[in-house]
């Protein structure tokens, strides 16, 4: 029988990323077995699941409060079938705050612990560094500023790329996209990606139908296309849409990539979605909030270290697209924010090719280097 496994991911996007990954190891190794807390993609790739991620799709620093005893429960029992079933190595995929409770136990007990996707600890909480050296053999990074600062703290880390840019094409046919979707070419298009996880759907599907309205008022040939994450964010977004007759919406399960090709314009939930329209060349507007409490502590104790917060303009280092926060998102400031994308050619054309010079830099084989690296440990601690 192999080696087992143990891998932990947070909702769609860790799903994806851990199930690459696992079918990247399958390829080289058959013989290696995976478990631990997976998502369905994750499941399709050969991963026995000891629980769903979906239980750990949480948001904001007091929002976790009223899920804690269940996910100190599921830690529990996590941590128990991993010293049971004889895991040699483990790896958390994103979903940091619990990833790296599992990291110190595990590590204590001889398993090599890595973290792919590395914590935005670069950003806020950066004394969280020494903590991750102390419990952490490896971080696998998807930025190409995040290894430096690991290295600063006497943390390995790699600079993988991002698994992401290497499957979306740099040149994406948006009239291919349109047909395939059933959308008229000549229509103005906007995207509508408002996230993956309840609260975050919440805060967001409200202001940003109103903002297509906003919009639409102003171009009345807009079409709207919505991608939907799960079922939980299909419900919010049909309750906020039947509320809304004269706004033409069509809401597709999954296909964000396909929907951003499409359109003209995005409004998109702060997270992996703006890289995705990062490297699928589109303008947008990036939105985000969270529950008050959380919003007034990131400010009053300046938790946040980093002048911007959207994935193009990490990585532009600078205001590549228009970001709003909190009282910011507003149906009118993000309506007047997209209107202007769509007013200015020329800033759309720089905006490309400023993003596409990112894609080139994040296009590296993520999927093979992080399975390089994953076997290296796998065999450097089997050795000693």
């Amino acid at each position: 029988m192999g080696e087992l496994i143990c891998i932990v991911a947070g909702e769609l996007s860790g799903d994806n990323l851990a199930a690459a990954l696992i079918r990247e190891l399958k390829s080289r190794r058959p013989e290696l077995r995976f478990a631990g807390i997976a998502g369905p993609a994750m499941v399709a790739a050969g991963c026995s699941a000891w629980a769903d991620s979906e239980s750990l799709a949480v948001m904001g620093l007091f929002e976790v409060i009223g899920h804690l005893p269940r996910l100190l429960a599921l830690r529990r029992r996590f941590l128990k079938r991993a010293a049971s079933e004889g895991v040699r190595l483990f790896v958390g995929v994103d979903a940091p705050d619990f990833n790296l409770t599992l990291a110190g136990p595990l590590r204590a007990l001889g398993i090599p612990t890595v973290q792919y996707v590395s914590l935005t600890v670069w950003a806020w909480r950066q004394g969280r560094v020494h903590k991750m050296a102390r419990i952490l053999d490896l971080v696998l990074c998807l930025l190409p500023f995040e290894s430096a600062f690991y290295a600063r703290a006497g943390l390995a880390a790699e600079f993988v790329g991002h698994p992401l840019a290497d499957r979306i094409p740099r040149t994406p046919d948006r009239a291919a996209a349109r047909a395939a979707l059933g959308l008229k070419a000549e229509r103005t298009l906007l995207a509508i990606l408002p996230g993956s996880r309840r609260g975050e759907v919440e805060h967001l599907a409200r202001d940003f139908f109103d903002a297509a309205l906003w919009l639409k008022e102003r171009r009345p040939e807009l079409e709207c296309v919505v991608p939907l994450a799960n079922a939980t964010a299909r419900a919010i977004v049909e309750q906020e849409l039947a509320s809304r007759p004269g706004l033409e919406a069509k809401l597709i399960d999954g296909g964000a990539q396909r929907a951003l090709v499409a359109s003209d314009v995005a409004l998109v939930a702060s997270g992996t979605a703006t890289l995705e329209a990062l490297l699928c060349k589109r303008p947008m507007v990036v939105a985000y909030r969270t529950g008050a409490a959380t919003a007034w502590v990131l400010r009053r104790f300046k938790l946040v270290k980093v002048s911007y917060f959207s994935y193009p303009n990490l990585l532009a280092g600078r205001a590549l697209v228009p970001e709003l926060f909190q009282e910011q998102v507003t149906p009118e400031r993000m309506g007047a924010e997209l209107l202007a994308w769509l007013d200015d050619p020329a800033r759309v054309a720089a905006t490309v090719q400023e993003f596409d010079r990112i894609h080139a830099e994040l296009a590296r084989h993520a999927d093979q280097r992080a399975a390089d690296s994953v076997l290296s440990l796998l065999d450097r601690s089997r050795a000693s």
